[in-house]
């Protein structure tokens, strides 16, 4: 599955562990999501971040990633994120 494929209300797994609610049904390599870390709260998250989505039954399917995002991944990394 592609992160593009997200829809709103879909539950997935970030990079760090922490889990998100995806918000927006956009493309691109940045999701509006809710992250549930430390306290809940919104924002931008990189596409790349993304691991997993969350399925209704709590399993998980991994993500993969458009090169476009695997390039911003690079990109980001470069700079030491």
């Amino acid at each position: 599955m592609f992160t593009n494929e997200l829809k709103k209300g879909d539950m997935v797994k970030l990079r760090n562990g922490w889990k998100a609610r995806i918000e927006d049904n956009m493309k691109g390599n940045t999701r509006l999501a809710t992250v549930y870390g430390y306290c809940e709260e919104m924002g931008s998250v990189y596409s790349h971040d993304i691991v997993h989505k969350i399925n209704a039954d709590s399993t998980t399917t991994p993500i993969e990633y458009t090169p476009a995002q695997l390039k911003c991944k690079e990109r980001a990394n470069a700079f030491g994120f």
